[in-house]
């Protein structure tokens, strides 16, 4: 085909592949698509979409034209969108003199992207809008084509090893030229000075540009990686944006920026609150948005992790280095650090407490870690078991001090609202708890605390790393000493970059975040106990299954006080794995906190008193008043987690308690008219049975009185009429009416029929064993305390 062909047919040909920007055309479904389940359609998509296969070819073919491409402004996150649409033009560099107003007016701008940056647009922006895309079968996103697509893309853009791949060209010894600068096509003010590409800045210093093609080809590396981010992480929520402060202007002067903008295009400046809202976007993050940027984050580090050790000469160093080796050394602090910070803090408030945050919580972790994706320096006879942090490290901990200590206090506050008990959510406190406990690195967080709250020193020869204030009219360094370490430098302008001015730093060492600390070991030990009493209950429960049990209840399940929990349906395999994560979690945290064997006994002392003699929790924490007892905020949370609860029991009539669902409702009726017509017409004989003091006395008392209620009634201050409340000896026929008593007397029946026993002899047996049943138990029973039934 043509070019002018080509051209007309590109924004098809991709929105059939991706989908559209609103979701309605779903196209290739790429999020769900596999290799094992598609075979056929997995390998041509992968091969069609390749960096090398036809689609890019024709990427790049369009490219030596310099064709554009109109992209929607309305459908970039929230934040990007609000700030064009308010004139203010975003400190990424990608958007820059792009945005363009529509030919007839009104409100639908656009940009004008590349062919290049129109396919990552909508290949990077699928994965959101095509969230609520219809699944036919179980889908592991770790395997759908496009999960892969965006690994074949990070490793060809931003390769470990080597230069970029040049792009085909059609012109033999030609090559694709990189964009130009464009004239901006409407004024804009800017929030911030926004950092210059490093493309313009190494052609500008380099005599020729083809003596180096990685210089040529770098914006492909450089606008796929902003794009991703863009796309996948540029979002945030009205407290977010709140919290947010760019690393060189202050949200009050974009205030102001927005209003004074507003009012050179006629319209009334906006309120404070107003500009904050129009930030604001309901971002909901899935589970498969979170698999991918982590393997982003995965991949950055090991991209960054392969630069080249510097030269002796920093001569010889500004003159070698490629620009791919500084984009390397640049990539995560300058593209990635911010961004990701903020999407962390969005996950880490409004995701769910279940255990769909392993996806994020491992995200979080991959990016602390930057040593797992470097390359082994050592043999593995020469590395330290276990292995410790090394120093080396100690610039990049420093560097993101909040990803670790900020983030860190969240995970707390999430852990002590979650249950324990369960595997998965001990499984999370495991994984966070050995991360944080590998040797030298909870020492290189301290060491990165002590420099964010040292003193300034006055260094004379050092003005020249004054931080300079972001804002107008000074900065947080302004009424300080001029003058501070670079190390501090760098902890205080990560912090402040970040957070703000303002910000009230929390240490995690702190006295406060150990008394969290403190109360997240408490509750697993208190998990630890509740686990071990739920095994026990279900050892006892199965032990106590006999065949005469079958034919009555136990108070359990007539009162329902025993809730029961999931690790009741997942066994007792589950139980151990909980145990032996809190177990080792506990261990990890004592090793970070240096928490002392005095605390831990006191502790688990204290946990051990919490259970009675028969093994079951004690009431929840609660604080006596005039209207009796009132659950303080650890006894909610105890109620929530099933740590502790009430003794809820019916103390009524049994015979009058609601149908339950093993009970069939008609027998229960008929069963019930059935025994109050016996107990009438033989109540008086029933009591001269009960008042013998012999056998049979013991027997009937054994079994035809509820001392509960009989003592409930005597004691009442309201006098009520004997025969109304029926609380004297009774006949209870209820249990008949369980559907486990029934499938027990067909069985019986059953086998009775096997051996050519009659019905009348099958009943005769029955009610002869359940009298020396009966008989039995009045011997083990009390004679002054009848039991229960």
């Amino acid at each position: 085909f043509s070019l002018k062909e080509l051209h007309g047919i590109f924004p098809w040909l991709v929105e059939n592949i991706f989908g559209s920007l609103d979701g309605i055309i779903v196209g290739w479904n790429l999020r769900c698509l596999q290799g094992r389940t598609n075979p056929t359609e997995y390998s041509v998509a992968l091969d069609f979409l390749d960096p090398s296969g036809p689609m890019m070819k024709l990427v790049y073919k369009l490219q030596a034209e310099e064709y554009r491409y109109d992209f929607p402004v309305s459908y970039l996150p929230g934040p990007v969108k609000a700030s064009i649409q308010e004139q203010v033009l975003p400190e990424c560099s990608l958007y820059h003199n792009k945005v363009q107003f529509p030919s007839s007016g009104g409100l639908g701008l656009n940009l004008a992207l590349n062919p290049f940056e129109y396919y990552m647009f909508y290949f990077a922006i699928s994965l959101i809008t095509q969230k609520n895309s219809p699944v036919t079968h179980h889908v592991s996103p770790s395997n759908s084509a496009y999960f892969i697509l965006v690994d074949t893309y990070l490793k060809c853009f931003l390769p470990t090893e080597g230069s970029v791949l040049p792009p085909p060209s059609s012109n033999p010894g030609g090559a694709i030229p990189s964009p130009a600068p464009r004239s901006p096509a409407v004024p804009f003010t800017s929030y911030g000075m926004h950092h210059t590409s490093l493309l313009k800045r190494h052609i500008a210093h380099q005599p020729s540009v083809n003596a180096d093609p990685a210089s040529q080809e770098i914006w492909r590396s450089e606008t796929l990686l902003q794009v991703f981010v863009e796309m996948w992480l540029h979002h945030y929520s009205l407290e977010m944006y709140q919290k947010m402060q760019s690393p060189h202007v202050k949200l009050e002067v974009l205030h102001y920026r927005l209003s004074i903008s507003s009012k050179h295009h006629g319209s009334p400046a906006q309120s404070s609150y107003q500009a904050l809202h129009a930030y604001q976007e309901s971002f909901k993050p899935t589970e498969e948005h979170v698999l991918v940027v982590r393997l982003l984050v995965k991949h950055l580090h090991a991209f960054s992790n392969s630069l080249k050790p510097e030269p002796l000469s920093p001569s010889a160093h500004s003159h070698t280095a490629s620009p791919l080796e500084e984009f390397k050394r640049v990539v995560i602090p300058r593209f990635v650090q911010e961004k990701l910070y903020i999407f962390l803090q969005h996950c880490f408030g409004h995701w769910p407490l279940d255990a769909s945050f392993r996806a994020v919580l491992e995200m979080w972790l991959s990016y602390l870690q930057p040593w797992r994706y470097a390359p082994e320096k050592l043999p593995q006879s020469e590395e330290p078991l276990p292995r410790s942090v090394s120093e080396k490290w100690a610039g990049f901990i420093q560097e993101n001090l909040l990803m670790y200590t900020k983030l860190f206090i969240g995970f707390l506050n999430r852990a002590l609202r979650t249950d324990l008990v369960s595997p998965k959510n001990a499984l999370m406190v495991f994984r966070v708890a050995k991360v944080f406990a590998q040797p030298n690195l909870a020492e290189m967080i301290l060491k990165g605390e002590q420099l964010f709250l040292e003193p300034e020193l006055v260094i004379p020869h050092r003005q020249h790393r004054l931080f300079m204030s972001p804002t107008i009219g000074g900065g947080f360094l302004s009424s300080w000493p001029p003058a501070i370490t670079d190390a501090s430098f760098k902890v205080k302008s990560h912090v402040y970059s970040l957070e703000g001015q303002d910000f009230q730093y929390k240490q995690m060492f702190g006295t406060e975040v150990r008394n969290l600390v403190l109360k997240l070991a408490q509750l697993i030990c208190q998990a630890q106990q509740t686990a071990k009493s739920i095994s026990d209950h279900s050892s006892e429960t199965t032990a106590s299954q006999s065949f005469f049990s079958w034919f009555r209840f136990t108070s359990s399940e007539m009162n329902g006080s025993y809730t029961g929990n999931d690790l009741d349906e997942i066994g007792q395999d589950s139980i151990k794995k909980t145990d032996e994560y809190l177990e080792k979690a506990l261990e990890y945290l004592c090793q970070i906190f240096k928490l002392n064997e005095a605390q831990l006994t006191q502790m688990m002392m204290k946990c051990g008193t919490a259970q009675d003699e028969n093994g079951k929790n004690q009431l929840p924490d609660c604080i006596e008043s005039e209207d009796g007892l009132i659950l303080t905020p650890l006894g909610r949370y105890q109620i929530i987690n099933g740590l502790r609860r009430f003794e809820v029991r019916y103390q009524g009539d049994t015979e009058l308690q609601p149908i339950r669902s093993y009970e069939n409702a008609t027998l229960v009726r008929l069963l019930f008219r059935l025994s109050s017509v016996l107990n009438e017409r033989f109540a008086d004989q029933m009591d001269e049975l009960c008042s013998r003091e012999d056998f049979v006395g013991r027997l009937c008392r054994y079994h035809l009185t509820n001392p509960h209620l009989i003592q409930k009634i005597r004691h009442s201050p309201v006098v009520r009429d004997r025969t109304s409340q029926n609380w004297g000896p009774r006949i209870s026929l209820r249990f008949l009416a369980s559907y486990r008593t029934l499938t027990s007397l067909l069985m019986i029946y059953f086998i009775a029929s096997w051996f050519n026993i009659g019905p009348v002899g099958c009943t005769f047996i029955i009610l002869i064993g359940y009298f020396l049943y009966a008989v039995i138990m009045t011997f083990f029973s009390e004679e002054w305390k009848p039991h229960e039934h």
